[in-house]
């Protein structure tokens, strides 16, 4: 079958192989997915870097969200059959064409939605979800927060804004450049690191930050109010938070939110509700996100490299199947 392999740490573009590899058969409590689409996230390339090394075993296949279709069940399986759509998770590997996975690891998708955004269905949706949920055990309510979300234009940073907006907070989309503002509309407040909307003048109850560094470190000093909070659950500056930071700030409240660690201990009744939220936002439009191009499997590198162009407007999908 059709796949891929990372045997050593490094720039992806370079380390990540295209292989011929076997294709076993299902074991005890195993179905075997043929995968139609897998999405490309920065969670899957980070791993590859070597960042994460000391929990990621040498060699994978990369790929954490997907969509595909049962073809084979193995023993004492219940509860799936041939034939059925599910996103498969639980861990890294999707960026081939048959995936072994436990049932347990998998979620039926509904009918109405098309593959493309069934795809997409789990690391933003879920990760917005949890985050909303976040700051209701923190504050009781969104009702009238002031919530402000760094990396706004990203896909999950719009998802955030719609979101927050829909249970009553009022969220503010803090970009880097204007560049992303067209994507966000006009409804939301939106303020431009590049146009002196000062970022720092504004004052939240709560910022949801998916970048890191300086830039995190600055909004935690300046920016959010005595007993708020500050949840962050990206990196993208590569920069970790300024521990200084978060120590000058003994009246909020700083949290990391990491979806891996939640949904390895959420268990799967709150999965399946998850999934169903995420579901009903994918056919209500909340959840849904462009797509920029969908490449087989076999020009992995163009899908790559245009994953890194920084005028990419929307998501790049991979079809493990060619």
């Amino acid at each position: 079958m059709r796949s891929t392999l990372v045997r050593q740490f490094g720039d992806p573009g370079q380390v990540i192989e295209l292989v011929d590899a076997p294709r076993p058969a299902p074991g005890t409590g195993e179905v075997e997915v043929e995968i139609s689409l897998a999405a490309i996230n920065p969670s899957d390339l980070i791993p590859v870097t070597g960042a994460y090394s000391a929990r990621t075993a040498l060699p994978f296949v990369p790929g954490f969200e997907g969509v595909g279709i049962v073809r084979r069940v193995g023993p004492d399986v219940q509860g799936f059959k041939a034939g059925d759509r599910v996103v498969p998770i639980g861990a890294s590997g999707l960026w081939q064409q048959f995936l072994l996975r436990p049932a347990e690891w998998c979620f039926h998708v509904p009918g109405g939605i098309e593959d493309a955004q069934a795809a997409m269905s789990y690391v933003n949706p879920l990760t917005a979800l949890t985050l909303a949920e976040a700051l209701r055990e923190h504050f009781g309510s969104l009702e009238g927060m002031d919530v402000g979300v760094t990396a706004a234009g990203s896909a999950i940073g719009g998802m955030l804004m719609k979101l927050l907006a829909l249970e009553g907070a009022v969220p503010t989309a803090m970009l880097r450049s204007d560049r992303s503002r067209g994507r966000l509309g006009e409804t939301h407040r939106i303020l431009v690191a590049d146009s002196g909307d000062g970022l720092m003048g504004s004052q939240f109850d709560a910022v949801l930050d998916a970048v890191g560094g300086t830039l995190a470190g600055e909004l935690i000093g300046r920016s959010i109010r005595p007993g708020g909070t500050f949840i962050q659950y990206g990196a993208l500056s590569g920069a970790p938070v300024p521990q200084t930071a978060i120590s000058g700030r003994p009246d909020i409240r700083f949290a990391f939110l990491w979806l891996r660690t939640w949904v390895h201990s959420a268990g799967r009744e709150a999965l399946e509700a998850a999934f169903l939220r995420s579901f009903a936002g994918l056919q209500s439009g909340l959840f849904a996100s462009p797509i920029a191009a969908t490449y087989p499997l076999s020009r992995l590198a163009d899908a790559l490299a245009h994953q890194a162009d920084p005028r990419r407007d929307g998501k790049i999908l991979l079809d493990p199947r060619c």
